[in-house]
């Protein structure tokens, strides 16, 4: 009899070649649901290092300056509570050198006092990393931008189809502008979309890593000066519990 994960890694196969035919479009204008997590006023619910966190211009801006560099990752962490299935829907904007991501079902990590450690909706000004499906401080690169991977323990990443080419994928993320992610988090199985688009898919099978529920958090990375702006923050459906 089929699991219900080899049910889903079927059905992400066949949505992956629509997907190379079509563009597979998402309708993200659907607002039922959502409410905000960040009041663009305050850092209320959020905690971080002030050193590289503010509020400005109704965004939450993270920013390291040259004489303000960092020796490890940090992040401001949403305390509202331990995400286990949810939509989050976030506008973001970043510098042509910056790194940054949206970390959820996450922890806190032991080496810097706002390090986290799990999956992370990367982004990168560069726009070399934007989209994919890494985890933070463990297996790290789960899904690049365009495909729709398996994880089991043990193995690398198991690649069961694509979600568009390269260059196409590429072509819609803004530069210097305003980008919308929404995140798809449900049971084992993780969807990251950009400005209306899939840009990749994770089936976590691996038991011993994979989690159902954590922290989340947005990053500032180590390496050159850089900013990241964050405005809009909603969340749909949000249970608080652990693993």
């Amino acid at each position: 009899m089929k699991t219900i994960a080899f049910a889903l890694a079927t059905f992400f196969c066949a949505l992956s070649t629509f997907a190379q035919q079509r563009g597979w479009p998402v309708n993200t204008n659907d607002e039922s649901g959502f409410v905000p997590i960040f009041d663009g006023k305050t850092l209320a619910g959020w905690e971080g290092d002030p050193q590289y966190w503010r509020v400005e211009d109704g965004a939450l801006v993270g920013e390291v300056t040259p004489t303000n560099l960092l020796k490890v990752n940090s992040f401001i962490v949403w305390h509202g509570g331990e995400p286990k299935d949810f939509e989050l829907k976030v506008e973001y904007r970043i510098s042509a050198k910056g790194n940054s991501g949206i970390n959820y079902r996450s922890e806190m990590a032991t080496n810097g006092p706002w390090a986290m450690k799990g999956y992370q909706a990367d982004i990168d000004g560069r726009n070399q990393y934007t989209g994919q499906n890494y985890e933070e401080k463990g297996r790290t690169f789960l899904a690049l931008r365009g495909q729709v991977t398996r994880e089991v323990e043990g193995q690398l990443p198991e690649i069961l189809g694509t979600l568009g080419s390269t260059n196409e994928l590429l072509s819609l993320i803004k530069t210097n502008d305003w980008n919308e992610y929404h995140l798809i988090v449900s049971g084992n199985v993780m969807t990251h979309i950009l400005n209306g688009r899939v840009m990749s898919v994770v089936i976590d099978e691996d038991k011993p890593n994979r989690k159902f529920s954590g922290l989340l958090g947005v990053q500032v990375h180590v390496g050159p000066p850089m900013k990241i702006e964050y405005r809009n923050f909603r969340m749909k459906t949000v249970e608080v519990g652990k693993d």
